[in-house]
């Protein structure tokens, strides 16, 4: 059997037809059984493991995995590889779920302790646990069962694989794990540090992919905390490394698994961004990722050929997402990137690619460039990039619209040439869709959006949001759990309500509501932020013409202005000192009744007393206020 099914699919196949795999596990599991028998057995279940993916469903059906574990119990070393051999093989396959390895407790320590038997147990186990690795609950399993301490002194292991293996434990343990990188900091072995033995493995004398992995140890340890961004082995090892990765000499997935690394390095630093940028022509060498999929040397080989054309658009994905590092603070980086040859029209086009990883690679590419006031009066102008955005947004995932509605939002500032083309494409229905999404994310970038449009806009725009957003969901808004969602809520009422016939016609229409809004925020539990925000709605208010009285007749809102006028923080008295001003202004019509009815009520009083204040502001602005008595 065993030499009828190496390396025959077809024949591996018709065994698992005609039942051979129960067969094989009932022998396995005998007591009766000879260790060479049991040993055969296992072999020829890895054999047929090692077939297509149907092949290891037939083996999970069957309970393989049990039965396996089980045999890692006897005492004979051989049986124990032959076991470890299949396991790796099933649990390195897509279809088989990783909990397996985790439900019965007592299969890792016991692992642990197989690591010391030979070199083949090490590799394994190694490869096991890298691929059974997913998520901070596993990491804390393996960590907590002495994984580090366990395979930290396999890194100077004889044998290759060896060394390959625990290396890729400890990128897996380490990736955005602050408990783990911050250990591994400090493990010795033979009297080196593991981050010295992590520099050693990625020289260019080294293997790639023991390169590639190492520098992946490196970047993920410097992610979570564990290592500086300043540090030499970031600056002069791990980031020249993945720099390397990405040149056309390199095959197709070391060049993705370079810039998706290095891309993921300097996403946070700007330092680093900076540094990237200049090193080996970066930046021209990734528009290479949307030429040519394999380097020359290699179109020999016609099946390599055919793998890198079906695997282009991970290139592709790969560009776009270091460009979206490299350009995520530097203004000179961005102007780099988008002067690179037909940058723009490659975006452009990412953004209706099939693949979903691709778009959403664009669109964070995209996001990151309209971070720049200059690159959104020219290069997204004369692309219309707005064009291609508004299609994605209609009717894409959750993550796509979200990275999408944010550059929305950059689009809509009032010197981006695009806003007016962006409304007449419908956006304000499509934004006030987003306000209603159960992800508070796309939320607060479709409010953000709107409160960007409606600034210094005209009255038609105005009216074209209030009535799509209709006050009902307004409201909503404004007593929504999510901090962010109810500030740009409250943005967007500030910038609705500012010059002066604006206030008064949203005021003659919406008066009641708004006033009742105002109202319970600053009646509620809010910060003061929150309630700063609000005083200047109230302050945008009271510079209306015929909206002032709306002010005037409510006893409520003027005694908590009066309240916000005492109030121990300065910006909220400020806020409120705002609205006093505008209410007693007198050049405006009825000033002097508002002034005697506020007098009444002890705000001349407040006045005297502030501007006494030691804070400059405040004393200037109501020496201000009273000289408007005096006149």
């Amino acid at each position: 059997m065993k030499n009828a099914v190496i390396g025959n699919n077809k024949q591996k196949a018709n065994l698992i037809v005609l039942g051979a795999v129960p067969r094989l596990l009932y022998l396995l599991q005998q007591e009766t059984s000879s260790t060479e028998l049991k040993t055969e057995c296992a072999v020829v279940l890895g054999s047929l493991a090692m077939g297509t993916e149907n092949n290891v469903k037939s083996l999970l059906d069957c309970h393989i995995i049990p039965a396996l574990l089980q045999g890692l119990l006897s005492p004979d070393l051989k049986f124990i590889e032959a076991c470890l051999r299949c396991l790796r093989t099933i649990f390195t396959s897509p279809v088989t779920p990783e909990e397996l390895l985790y439900t019965d407790a007592t299969v890792i320590p016991h692992l642990m302790a197989l690591l010391s038997r030979s070199r083949y147990t090490q590799e394994y186990i190694c490869q096991i646990f890298s691929h059974c690795c997913k998520g901070p609950d596993h990491q804390t399993i393996l960590f907590n069962h002495g994984a580090v301490q366990n395979i930290a002194h396999l890194l100077t292991s004889p044998s290759y694989k060896v060394r390959m293996q625990a290396l890729k434990c400890f990128s897996v343990l380490a990736f955005e794990n602050p408990q783990v990188s911050m250990t591994l900091v400090n493990v010795l072995v033979d009297g080196e540090l593991l981050p010295q033995i992590f520099v050693k493995m990625l020289q260019r004398d080294k293997p790639i992919e023991m390169q590639l992995t190492s520098a992946k140890c490196l970047t993920y340890m410097c992610r979570a905390g564990a290592i500086r961004t300043d540090d030499s082995c970031i600056v002069l090892k791990t980031l020249p490394c993945l720099v390397r990765m990405c040149s056309k000499e390199r095959l197709l997935e070391e060049r993705v698994e370079g810039a998706e690394t290095l891309a993921y390095l300097i996403e946070p630093d700007v330092e680093l961004q900076r540094i990237a940028s200049i090193t080996d022509h970066l930046i021209a060498m990734l528009a290479d990722y949307f030429k040519y999929p394999s380097s020359v040397s290699a179109i020999t080989d016609i099946k390599r050929l055919d793998h890198d054309l079906k695997h282009a658009h991970e290139l592709r994905q790969a560009a776009f997402k270091l460009y979206a590092s490299l350009g995520a603070n530097d203004e000179d980086i961005r102007k780099k990137i988008i002067e690179t040859e037909n940058m723009m029209d490659r975006i452009v086009t990412g953004l209706s690619e099939s693949s979903v990883k691709v778009r959403l690679a664009a669109v964070r590419c995209l996001h990151s460039l309209s971070r720049s006031v200059q690159q959104l009066r020219t290069s997204f102008q004369d692309h219309a990039v707005w064009k291609p955005l508004m299609k994605v947004l209609q009717n894409a995932p959750d993550e796509i619209l979200v990275v999408a509605s944010s550059m929305l939002c950059n689009l809509l500032l009032e010197f981006s040439p695009s806003k007016e083309p962006i409304l007449e494409s419908g956006a304000v229905e499509l934004l006030c869709g987003l306000t209603q999404s159960e992800n508070p994310a796309l939320r607060v970038n479709g409010i953000w959006a709107l409160m960007n449009m409606a600034f210094q806009a005209e009255q038609k725009i105005k009216a074209d949001i209030l009535r799509s957003l209709s006050t009902e969901q307004l409201f909503r808004l404004l007593s929504d759990s999510d901090l962010n969602v109810l500030m740009k809520t409250l943005g967007l009422l500030r910038n609705l309500l500012s010059t002066r016939p604006h206030i008064d016609k949203i005021m003659s229409t919406h008066g009641k509501q708004i006033m009742q809004a105002v109202t319970l925020i600053l009646e509620g539990e809010h910060s003061i932020e929150v309630k700063e925000q609000t005083l200047c709605i109230l302050a945008n208010i009271a510079d209306g013409t015929t909206a002032k009285d709306l002010i005037m007749t409510n006893d409520d809102i003027l005694q908590k202005i009066k309240y916000y006028m005492g109030h121990s923080h300065v910006k909220l008295q400020l806020a409120a000192m705002f609205c006093i001003s505008n209410l007693i202004w007198n050049e405006e019509e009825g000033s002097q009744e508002r002034q005697d009815k506020l007098r009444d009520m002890g705000i001349v009083d407040i006045l005297h007393k502030l501007s006494q204040s030691p804070d400059s502001n405040l004393c200037d602005k109501a020496k201000t206020a009273l000289q408007q008595y005096l006149a």
